[in-house]
This record gives C-alpha cells, sequence and structure tokens, in this order.
C-alpha cells in the first residue's frame, strides 16, 4: 500500500470519529490558549487529522490524494526509505504550519484550528518544486495555469487573507504549509533548486 494513501485513510477514519464523538475533537483540535496553559503540545499535529465537515475531509484528502502520489514517487525515487521521509515531510509540515497562528492567537481563548490543509498546502507545493510547469487550476473551474505562476499568486492570496481574516479559516497554516513543504523538500533533495540555475 502506498503510505500517501495509508495518511489519507488514517486521517479520514480520525475525521469521521472525530465527527461522531465531541469529546475527541475537542481533544484534538488545535487551541493555542490550552496549548500554552496546558503544555499539550500534541495539538500541533493531532489538529491535522480531524476537519470540520464531510465537505472539508474530502477536499483536503482529494488533494492530498492527487498529489501526495506523485510526491511520495518523487521522494521514493532519488531517496532510500523515500515513503517514510515522505511522511515526515508531510506530518512536521503540519506541526510547523501551526506557529505562526500559535504566537498570533495564544491570547484568544476563543480560537481553534484543524484540518489538514497545512501539510496539504507543503505536499502541493513540493509538487510544484519537482514538477514547476505542470499545469495546475481550482476544483470545479476548468482553467489550468502552470504551477510556477499558480505558487506565487496563492500565496500572496494567503498572506492577503490572512491578514484581512474574518472568514474563518486559518491562511496562516496555508500559507506557512506551503513554505515549509517546499524548504523541506528542498532539504532532502537540494538539486530540486540547483536545477533552475544550470
Amino acid at each position: 500500500m502506498d503510505l500517501n494513501l495509508l495518511i489519507v485513510i488514517v486521517t479520514v477514519g480520525i475525521s469521521l470519529l472525530a465527527f461522531q464523538n465531541v469529546d475527541t475533537k475537542y481533544k484534538l483540535i488545535f487551541s493555542p490558549t490550552i496549548i500554552e496553559e496546558r503544555r499539550e503540545w500534541y495539538r500541533f499535529l493531532t489538529c491535522g487529522f480531524i476537519h470540520a465537515d464531510f465537505m472539508h475531509l474530502a477536499v483536503n484528502m482529494y488533494v492530498l490524494f492527487t498529489f501526495g502520489d506523485a510526491v511520495e514517487r518523487f521522494y521514493g525515487t532519488f531517496m532510500v526509505a523515500g515513503g517514510f521521509k515522505y511522511i515526515f515531510m508531510y506530518l512536521l509540515t503540519i506541526v510547523l504550519a501551526n506557529v505562526r497562528t500559535f504566537f498570533k492567537e495564544r491570547h484568544n481563548h476563543g480560537y481553534f484550528s484543524l484540518g489538514a490543509s497545512g501539510g496539504v498546502s507543503g505536499v502541493v507545493f513540493s509538487f510544484m518544486l519537482m514538477y514547476p510547469t505542470s499545469g495546475l487550476g481550482l476544483l470545479f473551474i476548468p482553467i489550468s495555469i502552470p504551477a510556477y505562476i499558480f505558487g506565487p499568486l496563492y500565496l500572496l492570496y494567503s498572506h492577503y487573507m490572512s491578514r484581512r481574516g474574518g472568514d474563518n479559516i486559518n491562511h496562516d497554516a496555508h500559507l506557512w504549509g506551503a513554505v515549509v513543504g517546499m524548504l523541506l523538500t528542498i532539504l532532502a533533495y537540494p538539486d530540486l533548486v540547483l536545477r533552475y540555475f544550470n
């Protein structure tokens, strides 16, 4: 079994469990104030395995399944135990994508965040590094643009929406997940960047 598919299956299973059990959702959700007060650091990671609703879960897992398979294959082609390094990259990206939000919201008792979007952004942007001329678009919109154009536009959008706020979406996690995913992939395979200068 592909390890990316295993991540999808585990995430769907935990999310479905959390849909049925509010206590489970509350124990796993990202809450900067709870993390700081109780030192429950595990929430940096566990929030990536629960979702707000079926649509949130479906979109994240569709994108992860679509792009993660190619990224895992790339890791596996060039590295020993590449699949496990792919999992490490994905999980660490979820954690690090939430760091900015933690410091931004740590005094906001009403702030909660959940979803795999930070890790998924990291996977998508890793894919863009690997295949910069691939055509990308948004779900349900049949317009495709090259990854090297789509990526910067998405980062600008996420930065703008993070500053604007008010839409109940953690755009910081999207933004920093994308950045962290790219950086971890570059650290693992620096030739990805070097080839742009040849």
